[in-house]
């Protein structure tokens, strides 16, 4: 089963997140994962809107983890946590 990665972003920093997303990219695709919608128009129909969505698609959801707690993720990351508030999941599909 294929998974995708949801992340839900209000940016306050943006030379720092910048740095997060330029790293971010290479370790979501060196595990397998690829962009299916980056910070495009939405409609919020229920809940917080937060001014920036991604979904990424990785191969399984252990694939999605592994790269979440790789050394190359968390070095990404290490540039967003001061510079957004977020929320992230990764939710299994049900095709590949």
């Amino acid at each position: 089963m294929g998974a995708l990665w949801i992340a839900h972003v209000t940016v306050t920093d943006d030379e720092a997140y910048g740095k997060y997303a330029a790293l971010a990219t290479e370790a979501i695709a060196a595990h397998g994962g690829h962009f299916i919608a980056r910070g495009g128009r939405f409609v919020q129909l229920e809940g917080q809107a937060r001014p920036r969505n991604v979904v990424a698609r990785f191969p399984s959801v252990e694939a999605a983890e592994t790269c979440y707690n790789s050394p190359e993720y968390q070095r990404a990351l290490s540039h967003a946590r001061d510079a957004s508030e977020r929320e992230l999941m990764v939710i299994e599909t049900s095709e590949d």
